[in-house]
């Protein structure tokens, strides 16, 4: 069974078998510790070893390094038949390891890795522990009351992946951070909504109370699989409201540099062309789980090779650093 895809990949696969935080080797060798991350990522995502191409080649062990700290606590909430309490232990002490990694103690090679990206970028904690905040969330899944609180999980689960991503790349400006926003919070949002039946087995229904409400639908007929009219019109409301964010968001591939603007499109295409394969199954999505093509990938990722978004000398003003 597929995952859902927190960190906005295409081409998710299979995970690994995980390993508890407190039983990964220790290490102090930085290159051991970053192709160890590279590993996790390239396991992970076969969209990763693509995208990649498409960013400078001495960021790409950074960013290898953020994938494979989000990754492995996405997966220790996510993954397998563990009890709830013990996941939670598991996403504590990964935040205390976060902490030292900070503090200049880390031993796991994930945060040795993450360690020196964090010093080389001086990136912010408050990315990861947000991260850290919406895994503990689904493990704790309460059903959202309102669209504004599902944004604002949004906010915590995948809008600081774009921030620490503009991070590596030198921009810090509210406005451009307010466009990742969009992107990635859309692309959260239809990765949701192709996954209502499998997230419905895990006892998870992203659809706002409010909106169930709306359109005469229950959380219980989602979970059961019922798909009926007022279903398929809820389902094009939440669509629409994510196409509207990722055409919002895909200025931000030109207010970027070359590489990093054809990144963004890519990511903000593949949003895009999951919606659209919700739209051509009338919104069904609970008879028939919308999916897009290998080719259907290949053709975003060469499409992204030869865009001309983002300008190829746009670099942040000292202004914009501060």
């Amino acid at each position: 069974m597929r995952k859902p895809d927190r960190l906005g990949g295409l081409m998710s696969t299979a995970a690994p078998a995980l390993v508890p935080p407190r039983e990964i080797r220790p290490t102090s060798d930085l290159a051991a510790a970053y192709r160890h991350c590279w590993q996790i990522a390239t396991t992970h995502y076969e969209n990763f070893t693509l995208g990649s191409w498409l960013l400078p080649k001495p960021l790409r062990q950074h960013i290898a390094a953020i994938y494979a700290f989000a990754r492995t606590a996405d997966d220790f909430a996510d993954e397998g038949t563990i009890p709830a309490p013990e996941r939670l232990a598991n996403l504590r002490s990964w935040s205390e390891a976060l902490d030292a990694c900070y503090a200049g103690r880390a031993t796991n090679p994930i945060f040795v890795a993450l360690g020196e990206t964090v010093r080389t970028f001086d990136l912010p904690i408050d990315p990861f522990r947000n991260l850290l905040r919406a895994f503990v969330r689904d493990v704790e899944f309460r059903p959202f009351e309102t669209f504004a609180e599902l944004l604002e999980y949004c906010r915590c689960s995948a809008d600081p992946v774009g921030h620490l991503i503009l991070y590596l790349f030198g921009y810090r400006d509210a406005e451009r951070q307010a466009l990742a926003n969009q992107i990635c919070t859309g692309l959260q949002l239809a990765n949701f909504w192709q996954d209502v039946t499998v997230d419905a087995e895990k006892g998870r229904v992203y659809f706002p109370t409010e909106d169930l409400r709306r359109f005469g639908c229950t959380a219980d007929e989602i979970r059961a699989g019922a798909g009926n009219e007022r279903v398929r019109a809820l389902m094009q409301l939440e669509v629409n409201r994510a196409r509207s964010l990722l055409t919002s968001g895909l200025q931000l591939a030109n207010c970027v540099e070359r590489r990093l603007g054809r990144e963004v499109a890519l990511f903000a295409w593949g949003g895009l062309t999951i919606l659209d394969a919700i739209e051509q199954v009338d919104f069904d999505v609970v008879a028939h789980r919308p999916t897009v093509s290998k080719w259907a990938k290949l053709k975003l990722v060469i499409r992204a090779f030869g865009s001309t978004v983002g300008a190829q000398h746009v670099r942040p003003s000292s202004q914009e650093a501060l």
